[in-house]
């Protein structure tokens, strides 16, 4: 699968405030921020010295996540203060805080009641419809995120790439493609240094609307650009597997193991794996061996780095990659190591068919006896593979109470017969 793109949204920062001795002429000379804004500039009437203190030690208190300091400062002027304009900038300080403790409903409660406010300068009060776009994409609300993008784009006169990768996030959460395409090129298209994010989203979204040759091209492009980015090296590996290009998957795990820039998890070792018996059984001409050695080595490898867990399914795996390369001693090996910690008879009856393969028929005959006594999925074939191993050991009255067995089950019964028919034994 894909690996997942979501954003790491960073909250607005605070927007800052005038000093106790700061004049209004101060002030002007800042070139603002929204200077094309419909809104009309409203005054400050804070004026209280002393509140404007605790607002500004309040607000530092929230932007470091220090939430009892910043309740203590910022709660008594939401409640108290006769300054509209501490009690909206109060509220956006602990709106901060809720979205830094996962309370983000409780935030975008605050950043309403602030906006609605109506005292907040241009600058602050857009910066804050910004910033509510943020909360509702980050609140799983994405209708309202692009709602409200388009609301700070129309009163403030203004646009950023922000803005759209935003969008593209919310239109991709809606399912809707295409305009999240558009969104997230139009993001891009607006700064020189976009948002690696946005690319993974890209990705996702061609991929999701059914353009997966333009994902996998886009895939390769970043993850070529970006070597050290496991999410980029992941999606690209996950785009070639889904389009079936196989090589390209295999050359992409071989180039990127060999670089080492980016560690292997489990996942990673298992998939090589799996590519390299797929090829094996891909192509009749060649060795199977040849890849199904670089299979079980690769495991092998992953399980000295502690890195693959020693687990019955992995076993199982390196048991398969030397069952098709024909290394059935190996392959027998390998099975019986995921005996143990297994809750059936299947890696017993794989390791007894691989004995049976390699004519080691004694240790056949006791893996097939423990599988059928542990229980395995196949019963009428486990004691058709016990009459195989008895037959090598020249056991006929083995054999035949074995292939009686096989008989019982409906997915043997035939061949058995057959087989009992022909030692003319039974009708």
């Amino acid at each position: 699968m894909l690996a997942g793109a979501a954003f790491a949204l960073m909250l607005a920062s605070t927007p800052a405030l005038a000093s106790d001795n700061s004049s209004s002429s101060d002030q002007q000379k800042a070139a603002p921020q929204y200077p094309n804004a419909t809104r009309k500039e409203p005054k400050l009437d804070l004026t209280d010295a002393k509140e404007q203190k605790a607002l500004n030690d309040g607000l530092q208190a929230a932007e470091s996540n220090d939430k009892d300091k910043a309740a203590q400062l910022l709660q008594p002027i939401i409640d108290n203060s006769k300054s509209k304009y501490a009690q909206a900038m109060a509220l956006q300080g602990l709106a901060r805080v809720d979205a830094l403790n996962q309370n983000l409903p409780g935030g975008i409660d605050k950043l309403q009641k602030a906006l609605a406010n109506g005292t907040l300068p241009n600058d602050a009060y857009f910066t804050l419809e910004f910033e509510l776009a943020k909360f509702y994409l980050l609140n799983q609300q994405y209708q309202q995120a692009i709602d409200q993008v388009e609301k700070w784009r129309s009163e403030g006169k203004s646009d950023s790439a922000d803005s759209y990768g935003l969008e593209g996030e919310a239109y991709y959460r809606l399912q809707k493609y295409p305009e999240s395409i558009a969104a997230l090129q139009k993001a891009q298209s607006m700064t020189k240094t976009p948002n690696p994010g946005w690319n993974q989203l890209l990705i996702l979204a061609y991929n999701d609307s059914g353009q997966k040759d333009k994902a996998a091209a886009l895939a390769k492009q970043t993850a070529s650009a970006s070597p050290t980015d496991p999410t980029s090296f992941h999606n690209a590996l996950s785009l070639d597997i889904q389009t079936q290009n196989f090589a390209d998957a295999i050359k992409l795990l071989e180039q990127t193991h060999s670089e080492g820039k980016i560690p292997f998890d489990e996942n990673d070792y298992i998939t090589m794996a799996k590519l390299y018996m797929n090829d094996a059984q891909s192509d009749s001409n060649q060795d199977p061996s040849t890849d199904t050695n670089k299979a079980v080595q690769v495991l092998q490898e992953g399980i000295t780095k502690g890195i693959v867990k020693p687990s019955a399914a992995n076993y199982m795996l390196m048991g398969d990659a030397n069952m098709i390369g024909q290394n059935y001693s190996d392959a027998a090996a390998a099975y019986q190591k995921a005996v143990p910690s297994s809750s059936d008879g299947e890696p017993a009856y794989k390791a007894g068919v691989a004995y049976v393969m390699a004519n080691q028929y004694t240790e056949a005959k006791a893996m097939l006896q423990q599988a059928i006594s542990k229980g395995v999925k196949h019963t009428g074939k486990a004691y058709m593979a016990l009459a195989q191993a008895n037959i090598g050991l020249k056991d006929k009255a083995g054999a035949a109470d074995a292939v009686l067995e096989a008989e019982k089950d409906p997915e043997t019964a035939a061949q058995a017969k057959k087989w009992l028919k022909d030692a003319n034994i039974g009708n």
